[in-house]
């Protein structure tokens, strides 16, 4: 049964079941053990397709911060006013969030107590500062309010986009749900920032 098991196993497998424990008895608080009963295979099997907890733990932060980066690459982030590039992000940065939903929760749950989260919580650092100067840029073009501090918009911006981790739930089949959510989000924030001309 183990080998059976441990030939259907797959290195993709093993980080939904690693992220999935991580999330609910956070990093510090899992160990290998709890892994490999999460999985249903040896601690050794696990070692045959990571070096250990950290990796998976790279593996997972890496996942949804390349989701985050290939955003500021897409087209929309690229080109416009950068009202409509940082609403694009916006909107994307949702989406991704709600695609990636454990693999983010993750990101945003690191503290910076190994190599690897103080790496990630850096790497998500240098996202925001990106959003927060497309912001900043919009604001200089006149198209976001002169009466809001960009600083305190950037921040509520993502408290607001952060906080889905913590209370949204997708339905499996819904992409009007997800749709209707990312939507909701950039008009709360920008029908409030807006500049009105």
């Amino acid at each position: 049964m183990t080998t059976a098991k441990r030939d259907t196993y797959t290195p993709e497998t093993l980080l939904s079941v690693a992220v999935r424990i991580f999330n609910e008895r956070g990093y510090d608080g899992t160990s290998m053990e709890h892994l490999s009963k999460a999985a249903g295979i040896s601690k050794s099997s696990i070692y045959h397709h990571v070096s250990g907890k950290e990796e998976l733990l790279r593996r997972a932060v890496s996942r949804a911060l390349d989701g985050l980066f290939a955003i500021l690459d897409e087209p929309g982030a690229e080109r416009g006013r950068a009202v409509e590039r940082v609403e694009y992000v916006t909107r994307r940065t949702v989406e991704v969030l709600i695609a990636e939903l454990p693999y983010v929760t993750l990101l945003l749950r690191v503290r910076g107590n190994t190599a690897t989260e103080r790496w990630a919580m850096e790497r998500r650092r240098e996202f925001d500062h990106k959003v927060a100067d497309l912001l900043k840029a919009a604001a200089a073009e006149g198209d976001l309010r002169a009466d809001v501090d960009i600083r305190l918009a950037t921040r509520l911006l993502f408290g607001m986009i952060n906080s889905l981790v913590e209370w949204y739930r997708p339905h499996p089949e819904s992409t009007a749900e997800r749709d209707q959510l990312a939507e909701t989000v950039v008009h709360l924030a920008f029908d409030g920032l807006r500049a009105t001309h």
